[in-house]
């Protein structure tokens, strides 16, 4: 099999390092550092928001799959242009990429299909997001209508904090969500879906804010873990029943079948779970933990999903060891970043923002690299990750990933 993967972060090293083993040719577009290291994979050119482009490269390398790593083009409908083609392809139409793309839309549709989730306004005008904001006790979470960059939802005990990024999406001519706070562990739940079935992947629990005891700004996600050793028995049965089946039928039911990753970002409440948000893709980090567990080849998996046939896959494997990812930030992130960093003796780390550069890796994103620990235990690998730091100029890292598990 050969596989076209979109995309250049820590998510698509991941699954590039989860590919690779099991198919002749692995190419991506545009790739990273890291993943042109990988024995039989090559980075190509290419724009991977212009579907007409990508289909040229898919015929051109002649795959048999492509993977679409991040949101923005499954937004964009680059999915529908390869479908389109009879190429198969593993990402959801830019119809049930919406599901990500507009907050609005994933409330709209987990209200018909009956989701639990928090109470919620959806707010166009800087009246409705005045009167929203006082219809729930801080803290105040305040979301983005749009794509962000897992950098647009404001949680803040300051009202006029959670005001002005409300104000600050309308001015620009958007929207914004704004609902009340769920309070309790936080999940992360990848479901593989072909349209119909859905098989779940290992929960796995990551870290939004910035710094240790989840202070500091949200960002992309500073860490994750994999296994939660604390889960409540039959938590991925109930969210199964509960959320994700529930919200691909009545995708179905709306004429636009979601084939992908449906992410369920879950809070586990005193009065039961919550959908947080839904992401339409690997997350990152969760996936650098949750992959490397993996037994089962991903390349099975996916094209299963991508051809309607994930009934008739047997079940997944998984190691029961745990795996724990450490994020390495850019000087600056999430705010101004200085780029252009090099980074030196990066082997057996995840890149996410790096790139050449007179023949040198140095930093071209905020996230610039996880450390990826393995162990017996979550403590263990834990431990293993955090001596596998490499340090770079204004390097900023949390020292608190699943400490205590």
């Amino acid at each position: 099999m050969k596989i076209l993967l979109l995309g250049s972060g820590g998510r698509e090293h991941a699954l590039a390092l989860a590919l690779a083993p099991h198919v002749e040719a692995l190419y991506a577009v545009p790739g990273n550092p890291g993943i042109g290291q990988i024995e039989n994979a090559q980075c190509l050119s290419g724009d991977i928001l212009n579907g007409k482009d990508i289909v040229e490269i898919a015929g051109r390398t002649n795959v048999d799959l492509v993977v679409i790593g991040p949101e923005a083009p499954l937004v964009a409908g680059v999915a529908d242009d390869l479908r389109a083609a009879g190429i198969p392809v593993f990402g959801p139409s830019g119809a049930a990429a919406k599901l990500e793309g507009s907050k609005a839309f994933a409330k709209e549709v987990m209200a018909l299909a009956e989701v639990p989730t928090a109470l919620a306004r959806i707010c166009t005008t800087r009246e409705e997001a005045e009167e929203a904001l006082g219809l729930f006790p801080a803290p105040y979470v305040v979301k983005d209508d749009g794509l962000a960059a897992g950098k647009g939802v404001v949680v803040t005990e300051d009202l006029d904090a959670a005001r002005q990024h409300a104000f600050d999406c309308i001015d620009g001519g958007g929207s914004v969500v704004i609902e009340e706070y769920l309070d309790g562990p936080e999940v992360s739940l990848l479901c593989v879906c072909d349209g119909k079935t859905v098989i779940p992947l290992e929960p796995a629990q990551d870290f939004k804010r910035l710094k240790d005891n989840n202070e500091g700004p949200n960002t992309g996600g500073m860490g994750s873990y994999s296994p939660l050793p604390w889960a409540p028995e039959g938590l991925v049965d109930e969210v199964l029943e509960r959320v994700a089946y529930p919200v691909v039928r009545e995708l179905e039911r709306q004429g636009t079948p979601f084939v992908g990753i449906l992410y369920c970002g879950l809070a586990l409440t005193e009065r039961g779970i919550r959908v947080i948000e839904f992401n339409v893709r690997f997350g990152d980090p969760e996936t650098q933990a949750v992959l490397p567990r993996l037994q089962t080849p991903l390349t099975e998996v996916l094209y299963a999903a991508a051809t309607g046939k994930l009934h008739q896959l047997e079940p997944l494997e998984w190691d029961p060891n745990a795996v724990v990812a450490v994020v390495l930030a850019s000087e600056g992130y999430p705010g101004k970043l200085k780029l252009g960093v090099e980074v030196a003796d990066m082997v057996g780390l995840i890149h996410a923002g790096t790139t050449w550069k007179d023949d040198r890796v140095v930093t071209s994103g905020g996230r610039v690299a996880a450390v990826i620990g393995h162990g017996p235990t979550v403590a263990e690998a834990r431990e293993d990750a955090y001596t596998k730091i490499v340090p770079f100029e204004g390097m900023q890292y949390r020292t608190d990933i699943a400490a205590g598990i």
